[in-house]
């Protein structure tokens, strides 16, 4: 008796899951009478660089209304066709609810099998779970182009006017398309969304609450008996996901309900979702629109301001370093000029012949302290561009200059840490540092922080009486963007708060004093992000060296220099 009880129970809690289950489209989701019907064509596509070897089939869908006149809007779904999308679009248009879009619906790829006794080579989790901008990438370089020639299509490239959507690793893909490329993708339906550990996706509500906003509008659908396996908890992780983007401040919806790992709500729920995420439509979407983020970073970030260029038409910018003035120093690695940015924003060169000038820095002494490291030595500028040699047969990147005339400088080459003393006696007070780079003093001048451009920490050394350091510690342990395993940091620079600003390959990230990355600015171009410095007449314009160009934003936080008398900042909180 008990054991039929037992069973019972088991299949009245399996009906009870499958009728939670049971969503139902509605009319927008089926054929209607008197409804203009677009076209939907399939095609095969094989011929991508960025992942060789593969091939896939793609549907194009047409509306009724398509006008080849003008740009048109576009969505992009992952899977083929989904949600009886074609239906959606066709009753939606039909309404005027939605613009007149293309529909694309896009397998992932695979690459065949040489013979009947192997199996193909499936790409899916690779393309969809993995994070970066491979799969941007691919949709923008490769398949819309394609799609555009091809089938004699004009589509839109303008991010506002496109979407893109997706089922579980699919979800995932949507959302990290527009993640990397906000400027192509603005608008995301997730459904059943894998932002579990497969391929790095459960970091994204850490890296969504440190990163400056973007403008992207999500909407995200999930029920509580989704998938539980090795990678995480689906539901669980979604939930994250909601609380990470309202947290940041972005334009987000979702519907939870009691579904497992399949498309039967996204289905009844997709026509509503559309409306959300083309309502107002073209007005242009922009980050923290409807609300306002509680993030650290906007303690520092002024509402309103973005990078700005300073600066162009070079070949590689380094080594910003700003006057007792404010004004902006900075470096041709390559074309091995000087330039000064002046508090009126006019660029003039300083010095023609640097001599390979990298690092720089302004000392007490109102002199510009560089790094010549074509002619491995470090030397100093007065304010007419005479040059004097500090030290000679110096293989150096990055310096810092402290109040009491100590000059610390990195040397990547030989992973060592120098000391050039009052005496000037060079001295070594560090090795170790798989390839020490950026090298910054905290505001107090009791600490000296070293980047690691190979690894993925900034060490912080304790500087004792005679210059020397000590306790060395790996510090602040940086994001890394996908796929690589080093961080790229390079320069940095503090702020009054003792905030340190670190110049890495995803972008500036900024840690408190505690070693905690609390904040990600995304770099303004993609290109090497190479060093930062506040200058300004109130030393609170970050300005940051990156590839070509020079750009600057002014910010609520003020530059801490070592040229200055040392301050003490505010505790971190623990």
């Amino acid at each position: 008796m008990r054991f039929r009880h037992v069973c019972f129970a088991i299949i009245a809690a399996a009906g009870s899951a499958l009728a939670a289950d049971d969503y139902k489209p509605g009319p927008d989701s089926l054929p209607q009478p008197d409804v203009p019907t677009g076209t939907l064509s399939k095609y095969t596509f094989e011929h991508s660089k960025i992942f060789p070897g593969t091939t896939r089939d793609y549907w194009v869908y047409v509306p009724k209304q398509y006008d080849a006149a003008k740009p048109s809007p576009v969505m992009i779904f992952q899977d083929g066709v989904l949600y009886q999308a074609p239906n959606v679009l066709n009753n939606l248009i039909h309404k005027k609810e939605i613009p007149p879009l293309i529909g694309i619906f896009v397998t992932p790829g695979r690459v065949k099998a040489l013979s009947t006794n192997a199996l193909d080579r499936f790409n899916r989790s690779y393309e969809y779970d993995g994070l970066g901008d491979n799969y941007a990438r691919f949709l923008l370089e490769e398949l819309l182009p394609h799609i555009a020639t091809n089938q004699n299509l004009n589509l839109s490239t303008n991010g506002n006017d496109r979407a893109i959507a997706g089922s579980s690793s699919g979800g995932i893909c949507a959302f990290t398309a527009a993640w990397e490329r906000p400027d192509a993708f603005r608008r995301v339906f997730s459904s059943v969304g894998t932002f579990v550990g497969l391929r790095g996706g459960n970091e994204y509500p850490t890296l969504i609450r440190k990163t400056e906003p973007k403008p992207i509008r999500i909407f995200l659908q999930d029920g509580t008996n989704d998938l539980s396996a090795y990678g995480g908890n689906w539901f669980l992780a979604n939930e994250e996901m909601l609380s990470a983007l309202e947290f940041a401040g972005y334009d987000v919806n979702h519907v939870w309900g009691e579904g497992g790992h399949n498309g039967k709500q996204a289905t009844a729920i997709f026509p509503d979702a559309l409306r959300w995420l083309w309502r107002d439509y073209p007005a242009p979407m922009v980050a923290n629109s409807e609300k306002k983020s509680r993030q650290p970073l906007m303690d520092i970030l002024e509402p309103g301001e973005d990078w700005q260029i300073a600066s162009m038409g070079h070949k590689f910018t380094e080594g910003p370093a700003v006057s007792p003035k404010g004004e902006l120093y900075f470096s041709d690695l390559l074309l091995q000029h000087i330039y000064k940015l002046g508090l009126d924003g006019r660029v003039t060169v300083f010095k023609e012949e640097s001599g390979g000038a990298n690092g720089m820095m302004f000392g007490p002494d109102g002199r510009l302290y560089v790094c010549q490291n074509r002619k491995k030595r470090i030397v100093s500028f007065d304010k007419a561009g005479k040059e004097e040699v500090i030290v000679e047969q110096a293989d150096s990147n990055d310096l810092a200059v402290a109040y009491n005339g100590n000059i610390y400088f990195t040397d990547p080459l030989n992973g060592k840490v120098w000391l050039i003393n009052a005496q000037r006696e060079k001295i070594v007070v560090d090795e170790g540092i798989a390839e020490a780079n950026g090298i910054r003093l905290s505001p107090d001048q009791s600490l000296l922080y070293v980047a690691d451009t190979r690894g993925r920490f900034v060490y912080s050394f304790q500087i004792q009486p005679d210059g020397k350091l000590a306790h060395k510690q790996r510090f602040c342990r940086m994001h890394l963007d996908d796929p690589s395993i080093r961080s790229a940091a390079d320069g940095m620079t503090v702020d009054t708060e003792g905030r340190l600003y670190v110049a890495t390959e995803i972008g500036l990230q900024v840690c408190d004093q505690a070693g905690r990355v609390i904040g990600i600015i995304p770099k303004p171009q993609d290109r090497w992000l190479s060093n930062a410095v506040f200058a300004g007449p109130n030393f609170n314009l970050l300005c940051v060296t990156c590839g070509d160009k020079v750009y600057v934003r002014r910010t609520k936080a003020k530059g801490a220099l070592s040229w200055q008398p040392p301050i003490k900042p505010p505790a971190p909180r623990l």
